[in-house]
């Protein structure tokens, strides 16, 4: 525990007291959280349905969690962050670039990378959490984020075995 934490007894600290794992944990899972809605709305232009119906889904999914943990960040009186950080900007500027089957690969490889790092933060807020609201929070998402994972992981195959398969089919120059 922080050593500013209030506490209601000896041990146990006071109703929606938040330690710095929380608020940590608050502030990159909303980053995440609006940089999937971002990357789903870019997403939705693809020409693979796959990718088209799994942007869809990060739109949705992602949208729901983001309006629950700001209502808890809210509660907790832990500020959040407006807009994209660095990072994610420079991700969407880089997939702004890309069109076709390069856009797909590197949109659902991001979101494999995305999705682990989200599953490690999840894992992290259950284990060092103060707030049970927030620890509640992470135990509920990271069933649908292991599953987001899982299916990007799916995607990314089906794409690679069609780019291999349209490698094949393509003549060769002699």
């Amino acid at each position: 525990m922080a050593p500013d934490t209030r506490m209601e007894a000896p041990g146990q600290p006071a109703p929606h007291q938040t330690n710095y794992q929380d608020r940590l944990f608050a502030q990159l899972a909303a980053a995440g959280g609006a940089a999937e809605v971002e990357f789903g709305k870019l997403a939705k232009k693809s020409g693979n349905s796959a990718v088209r119906a799994f942007a869809g889904r990060m739109v949705d999914d992602h949208s729901a969690a983001n309006a629950r943990l700001k209502s808890l960040a809210e509660t907790n009186k832990i500020p959040l962050p407006e807009g994209l950080d660095e990072e994610h900007e420079r991700q969407r500027a880089e997939l702004e670039k890309l069109d076709g089957a390069r856009f797909d690969i590197a949109y659902i490889s991001g979101q494999i990378t995305d999705h682990q790092k989200t599953v490690q933060l999840l894992e992290w807020e259950i284990g060092s959490g103060q707030d049970a609201d927030l620890q509640h929070f992470a135990s509920e998402t990271l069933p649908t984020v292991l599953e987001h994972l899982q299916l990007a992981r799916d995607i990314k195959a089906e794409l690679a075995s069609q780019a291999i398969a349209d490698s094949a089919a393509a003549p060769t120059k002699q």
